[in-house]
């Protein structure tokens, strides 16, 4: 646990918790009663028992995650230790499925928890939940609206195998869902017709910045303006600079001679990241370690709308994981 939040808003309390760990949350209440909650969902921290690897860097290539045998109990618990700011099922294991349990542990009684806003599948960072539908859709509502003023409400970090070509700017494709060989992936669409467009397709459009460099690598802070599955994880391939730890697309960036060309996505079946020797022995991990290498895409900040209509937007911050520290130290990055 890092700190103990508490604050007074509008003559409610509000208490939380910050702690270290594979995703982050935050949140606001504009209610007396509801509640809205921010956690890291994926590996986190337990305090029922002690699995967090330690020793020196060599031996903890991945500090902060957890192995996958993890309780629905000890998942409850480490949900609650997680939340940083409160106003106011059967089958596999998964945030969604301990929300009931969380709830109840929280004291909130019969109200549901719901998510309201997650970062991916398999990157870190904020993960916003409400208690309470009133609060959920005003939320919405708020990210609907900026989103349509092509305002950001979402910044995310990343390492990145490769540096841009460019500092800083847009990256638009459109992109549509495939199923290929049993396996749902996002494949770009060069000049998509209207029929594509009612059959699926999406155009998509995020901004991004170069933050550090060093390595080979880059540190890039990407703010997406349209919400589409691996949007940010397939942008960065289009660059031929895919994200740290991406074991579905990066196999679509070919080199020869030096030289990174895109590959067919249609063709090129999703396999694991294949990192040089140099890049290896500055991350100071072995090839079999390599191949279990988290994504290295973490939602670092999040605004939500102020109390009044008028007010400036709530900034929310997610620190890094410890392993997405320990990358940037081994890589000589850092975060500004």
């Amino acid at each position: 646990m890092r700190a103990v939040l508490a604050r007074e808003m509008d003559g409610r309390r509000v208490l939380g918790r910050v702690w270290r760990g594979w995703r982050r949350g935050l949140a606001v209440s504009t209610a007396p009663e509801d509640a809205v909650f921010g956690i890291e969902a994926r590996h986190q921290r337990q305090p029922r028992c002690s699995r967090l690897w330690s020793g020196p860097l060599g031996d903890q290539p991945f500090p902060g995650l957890l192995p996958k045998n993890l309780s629905r109990e000890e998942l409850v618990d480490a949900l609650r230790a997680a939340v940083v700011d409160r106003k106011g099922k059967s089958g596999e294991l998964t945030l969604l499925s301990v929300l009931p349990e969380l709830s109840q542990s929280l004291g909130l009684g019969e109200q549901e928890l719901q998510v309201v806003r997650a970062s991916g599948k398999e990157s870190s960072g904020l993960v916003l939940l409400s208690s309470c539908p009133q609060t959920a859709s005003r939320l919405q509502k708020f990210f609907i609206h900026s989103q349509r003023a092509q305002r950001p409400t979402a910044t995310y970090c990343a390492v990145t195998n490769g540096i841009p070509t460019a500092s800083e700017g847009k990256i638009q494709a459109a992109l549509k869902l495939e199923h290929i060989d049993g396996v749902n992936l996002t494949v770009p669409v060069k000049a998509p017709s209207r029929k594509d467009i009612l059959e699926g397709v999406k155009k998509t459009l995020s901004h991004f910045r170069v933050v550090a460099t060093g390595s080979g690598c880059a540190l890039v802070q990407l703010q997406p303006l349209t919400v589409f599955s691996s949007q940010l994880q397939v942008h960065m391939v289009l660059q031929l600079c895919p994200v740290l730890g991406d074991h579905t697309y990066s196999a679509r960036v070919g080199t020869v001679l030096g030289q990174r060309f895109l590959l067919p996505a249609e063709s090129t079946k999703p396999q694991r990241q294949v990192l040089d020797d140099a890049l290896l022995r500055r991350l100071h991990l072995t090839p079999s370690q390599a191949a279990q290498l988290p994504l290295h895409l973490h939602l670092h900040r999040l605004l939500l709308p102020g109390t009044r209509a008028r007010d400036t937007p709530i900034e929310l911050l997610a620190p890094l994981p410890p392993y997405f520290s320990r990358t940037l130290q081994c890589l000589g990055l850092r975060l500004q």
